[in-house]
């Protein structure tokens, strides 16, 4: 059975983030995921999840000064010390919160760094948040982002994740696989699926290419599922869209998906 993720951070704007919780549980949501965390206490986002019996599936380590275009930092020379203080940030976190996977973002391109640079920068960052995650059992994710919705990203493309992850070489490295992006990047769904199968543990989805309920546009998540389904997918799959109108007037495709 097919289990999702209602991401709160593009779900049930209608209300304030804290609220967002129960409007998700009474949706019929099991888990939830979020972009980040960090401007509420662990503690009390931890008894929201107990209160409402959600799982804390995902969310990303701090990515940097967010509001002066940062996407992450992991790929940036000099940012080291910053990186390693999010690594623990988002650990403490994630205890609280028993979450067991932690998308780690890459960071943008910049012309000050050759690119190899920044590729070893990045490898032995994540080497390192892994390294630090893996002895509470926790996975670090990587996760391409197209280069419409954030031009200059440093990950694009599920072949250049999975080259990357071969040269991480980490057991508690996965690729976050949003199929999103992924079908603006490179398309073939379910020939990608296959291919990286047991190289990702968290799938997210959204429609295209309006990133809008994931029953409309031009993927056919439907059949996708189906497919995951028989194929014995036990993660989760993250809901990150932008409803079109009320969330909660949106969600005949999660009735539909059960």
């Amino acid at each position: 059975m097919t289990r999702f993720a209602a991401n709160l951070s593009t779900m049930f704007n209608e209300v304030p983030f804290i609220e967002r919780f129960l409007l998700a549980a009474n949706a019929g949501f099991k888990g939830i995921e979020y972009l980040f965390p960090y401007e509420e206490s662990a503690t009390e986002l931890a008894a929201l999840l107990k209160k409402y019996q959600l799982t804390q599936v995902l969310f990303n380590m701090p990515a940097g000064e967010w509001s002066s275009g940062d996407r992450g930092i992991a790929c940036l020379p000099g940012r080291e010390k910053a990186f390693a203080e999010g690594v623990d940030k988002a650990l403490e976190y994630a205890l609280a919160l028993d979450c067991k996977q932690i998308h780690a973002m890459a960071g943008k391109w910049d012309e000050k760094f050759t690119q190899d640079q920044q590729s070893v920068c990045y490898i032995t960052n994540i080497q390192y948040a892994a390294d630090v995650m893996a002895e509470y059992g926790i996975n670090i994710l990587i996760e391409p982002i197209n280069t419409r919705d954030m031009p200059s990203y440093f990950l694009t493309t599920q072949n250049q994740a999975e080259a990357l992850l071969k040269v991480i070489d980490r057991k508690n490295v996965f690729i976050q696989l949003d199929l999103y992006h992924c079908q603006i990047m490179e398309g073939n769904l379910l020939r990608t699926i296959e291919r990286l199968w047991g190289k990702f543990s968290h799938i997210q989805i959204a429609s295209v290419p309006e990133r809008h309920e994931p029953d409309r546009g031009e993927v056919n998540y439907f059949w996708l599922f189906r497919q995951l389904d028989e194929m014995g997918y036990q993660g989760w799959i993250g809901c990150e869209y932008y409803p079109v109108g009320h969330t909660e007037e949106g969600l005949g495709w999660l009735r539909k998906a059960k």
